[in-house]
């Protein structure tokens, strides 16, 4: 039986131009290795599974190929790529400091500097989370930092920037890596599950990279839990948000019709289905003011790609929201925002959220009465 390997490493980016949502990055990198202007230390920062390390390695790889292509990029066919490609490089090395943080580690570390590569033209340091070094071991990685030989080259990786003690920070070109946008994610995640014959739906795959927060590798994570959870190779909206446990937005369409039609009734027994679902109510009034928030933003064409949904979602989105005044919106989101500040702190959970919809229930007419007024104090006037 074949092994099974995971998405984030099976689909590993090799090169510059299949690294996702880091153009950016590649870009100076690559212009860095064509001009001949590498720095001899780089600080890749940013949130975890964004592909920091994964440009480390490619930029190793790309500056010790033999036959770099025309566009900058690795060949992949050379005795150094294939040795890279196979864990065998000797002009590689990885430290991860997050186990390796003493002094005594990083002495090791300049100890091998001092040798010269044997082939190849650079050795290359890669150290990931090395914020987690002691400040003992930073002070004995300084001089080295400042001063290596022209075939050294430091890659530093870490996800807490503020961490790093300022001399070192002085000492490197340092690189902010992004959160990957909802809309590369989907895209690279269609591109996965073609190559894996695996049939999808849009929406299941944009759910996915929504959850994910703008890291890839937790969306390749939950992708392929969901694959397993699949029956069969389909992937299907309803069994991802069955998976992951997630509040399907009609709830959140049904709950601002019935607020839109004053029902008290109406929103209560949806909020209740919630409930018996195994939802939390502080989740949900999370996400309600984060639907409410979709709505306004759609009122305006200047800001309507605020919105990262399907084409589709954007339709339902767009037709409520012209039903939606603005002032109930705004109103809306405050309540819902006052009960997400004093959830934890209620004593009946429940019975703080339905307050909270009761009011909300009432906005409407609320709105009405006070337009009404404001007429008849101007026909007065």
């Amino acid at each position: 039986m074949e092994n099974f390997v995971v998405s984030a490493r099976k689909y590993r980016p090799s090169n510059f131009k299949s690294v996702v949502g880091q153009g950016h990055i590649t870009t100076t990198l690559k212009n860095a290795i064509k001009n001949n202007h590498l720095a001899q230390a780089f600080l890749f920062c940013g949130p975890r599974g964004i592909g920091k390390t994964t440009c480390a390695r490619i930029l190793a790889k790309t500056i010790n190929c033999e036959h770099r292509t025309e566009d900058h990029e690795a060949c992949n066919k050379c005795d150094s790529c294939l040795a890279f490609n196979n864990n065998a490089s000797f002009n590689v090395h990885e430290l991860d400091a997050a186990s390796n943080n003493s002094v005594e580690d990083i002495r090791n570390l300049v100890e091998q500097v001092r040798y010269a590569p044997q082939q190849g033209q650079y050795k290359v340091y890669i150290i990931d989370e090395v914020h987690m070094l002691s400040n003992q071991a930073f002070n004995a990685f300084l001089k080295t930092l400042e001063e290596p030989p022209k075939y050294a080259i430091f890659i530093l990786a870490t996800t807490e920037k503020h961490k790093i003690i300022p001399t070192i920070l002085s000492r490197c070109q340092i690189f902010d890596f992004n959160r990957i946008q909802i809309n590369d994610i989907t895209e690279h995640l269609k591109y996965i599950a073609q190559e894996e014959k695996i049939e999808y739906e849009d929406e299941a795959l944009r759910l996915i990279a929504t959850k994910a927060d703008g890291a890839l590798r937790d969306a390749l994570s939950i992708f392929d839990l969901i694959v397993t959870y699949s029956a069969g190779n389909k992937l299907t909206y309803q069994e991802t948000i069955d998976n992951l446990h997630i509040l399907d937005y009609d709830y959140y369409f049904k709950v601002v019709d019935a607020l839109l039609a004053g029902s008290i009734s109406n929103v209560l027994l949806i909020f209740d289905e919630i409930l018996k679902k195994g939802f939390d109510g502080h989740n949900f009034i999370i996400g309600l003011t984060e639907h409410l928030r979709d709505l306004m933003v759609c009122q305006d064409p200047a800001t309507i790609e605020l919105i990262q949904v399907s084409e589709s979602a954007k339709a339902r989105y767009l037709e409520q929201s012209k039903e939606s005044s603005l002032s109930f919106l705004l109103s809306a989101m405050n309540i819902c925002n006052q009960c997400d500040i004093h959830y934890k702190s209620s004593k009946n959970q429940r019975l703080h959220v339905e307050l909270a919809l009761m009011k909300l229930a009432k906005l409407p007419h609320a709105i009405s009465l006070a337009a009404i007024a404001s007429e008849d104090a101007k026909k007065k006037a």
